[in-house]
């Protein structure tokens, strides 16, 4: 029997309310819907154990909050590559994010060196021919200051990786990226509601789901990079991230929204930490 357009969206539909019961018997948490990319519901990945919180959501989802202060947070690229695959991971989404921020600060001179860093470690992760398909792209968008087009391809760079990990079958890498990229984010978003604070500005980082979706991330991550120490301080610290988040009846405080710029400064150290011997 064929399945019409509408009754095929309408069992896609079902499927994604199902999707918390599905989390849960296989280990892994709902995304948050806002960071869940509409591509990832209607194309090849739909919704799996690979599909991941997009980077470009969270910075849409911060764009109130602009300029966000890049500057104060600029970050070096190592010249040694980590060996250990998970670090990868996490370095990659520090640069999706790195590339975002590049872009909101009209930095594009700024996208050369970075296009040239994503295409080091999508090869290192063996996605390289994807990847170098949007370094390509990105430069050619900076050239002709293309803004809307260099956060699509991006994006898209974030996505080809994963459904590269598909074919390696290795899903805790998909999220790794999505975690580096959020902590960036999470990094540079509370200085700026910090040095520039309103109640009102506060609460786009007031995310207990979020924190709470990546603590049970980092928490169900296999043995050998879980039980890792930085890893182990990382989950920690989400952990209580979420509780603090936890929206209460009185305002949020400069106090706390600075506890919380502290602890994500802690989670971007930790998260750069290599594996030792490195």
């Amino acid at each position: 029997m064929k399945l019409t357009r509408l009754s095929f969206l309408s069992a896609l539909g079902a499927l994604a309310c199902t999707l918390p019961v599905c989390a849960q018997e296989g280990g892994k948490p709902e995304i948050p819907a806002d960071l869940l990319d509409d591509p990832h519901v209607r194309e090849e990945l739909a919704i799996n154990e690979f599909t991941a919180p997009s980077i470009a959501k969270i910075f849409e989802s911060l764009e109130a909050l602009a300029p966000l202060p890049m500057l104060k947070f600029q970050r070096e690229a190592p010249q040694k590559m980590p060996l250990n695959r998970a670090d990868l991971a996490v370095e990659l989404g520090f640069l999706i994010a790195d590339g975002f921020l590049v872009v909101q600060a009209g930095e594009l001179g700024k996208v050369e060196s970075l296009a040239a860093e994503l295409t080091r470690y999508g090869k290192a992760l063996g996605a390289g021919e994807r990847v170098n398909r949007h370094a390509a792209s990105l430069l050619e968008s900076a050239r002709k200051q293309n803004v809307a087009q260099l956060k699509a391809e991006l994006t898209a760079t974030q996505k080809d990786v994963e459904l590269e990990l598909v074919t390696l079958r290795d899903a805790d890498l998909a999220h790794l990226i999505s975690l580096g990229g959020w902590i960036r984010a999470l990094q540079v978003s509370t200085a700026a509601v910090e040095t520039q604070f309103s109640d009102e500005r506060a609460k786009h980082i007031m995310r207990e789901d979020i924190a709470d979706y990546y603590s049970a991330i980092v928490s169900g991550l296999e043995p050998r990079v879980a039980d890792r120490p930085n890893f182990v301080a990382m989950r920690d610290i989400l952990s209580g991230l979420r509780t603090e988040m936890i929206p209460g009846d009185d305002p949020v405080t400069r106090e706390t929204v600075a506890g919380i710029s502290k602890q994500a400064g802690k989670l971007a150290e930790l998260a750069l930490q290599r594996e030792e011997g490195q």
